[in-house]
């Protein structure tokens, strides 16, 4: 475990090191309302994030994950035709951007809250080495009075070197009051449905 204030100093993070954040056990002692979280696996995108800096309201995020011939979604998507789904590389955007977000400071649970445009250029498939997300972070802002924060972003995802996608304005936000820790009981936040603005 790492404390809060070594969290937000580093530049880079291991695998062991988001799974611990995934599962909530690697800030010790963080402040009240640090709940957002990675997705563990297998739905976490992410192996390492290699660079993570800012600069006043900008930053930037350069992160890998590898490819492995057994991943879950080669074995449905689709029979005899194995190919990565879009979905989960801009997925892996979103999830880096809500970590930087956390990075940043922002407190509350993570959301996508979505993206402009998004072009695919190719494929991810079982032999594949080496996924490389590149994000800019073009703003970073966070609304004090309304205890939430957003992060916007444009991306490129390349494979084993090769640009594959470009996302225009990918969008995060951390909200407080929203978790749901007592899942898979019925409570306050055991519904879904459109979020107040």
């Amino acid at each position: 475990m790492i404390s809060y204030e070594e969290f937000k100093a580093r530049s880079s993070f291991e695998k062991q090191e988001l799974l611990a954040f995934a599962y909530g056990r690697l800030v010790e002692q963080p402040p009240k309302h640090f709940v957002a979280r990675l997705p563990t696996p297998p739905m976490l995108m992410v192996d390492r994030v290699l660079e993570i800096s800012a600069k006043k309201s900008r930053g930037r995020i350069v992160a890998e994950r590898d490819v492995n011939l057994d991943d879950w979604f080669f074995q449905c998507h689709f029979e005899n035709d194995p190919v990565q789904p879009g979905c989960l590389g801009l997925d892996g955007i979103w999830q880096l951007l809500g970590f930087y977000c956390n990075w940043r400071g922002g407190l509350g649970s993570g959301r996508a809250l979505g993206c402009g445009e998004v072009e695919f250029s190719g494929q991810i498939r079982p032999h594949d080495r080496v996924i490389r997300y590149e994000i800019d972070v073009r703003r970073f802002t966070e609304f004090a009075s309304a205890g939430a924060s957003m992060v916007i972003g444009d991306a490129r995802l390349l494979v084993d070197g090769e640009e594959i996608y470009t996302v225009a304005g990918a969008r995060v936000g951390l909200f407080r009051e929203i978790a749901y820790p007592d899942y898979p009981l019925p409570s306050k936040h055991s519904r879904g449905g459109r979020m107040e603005r």
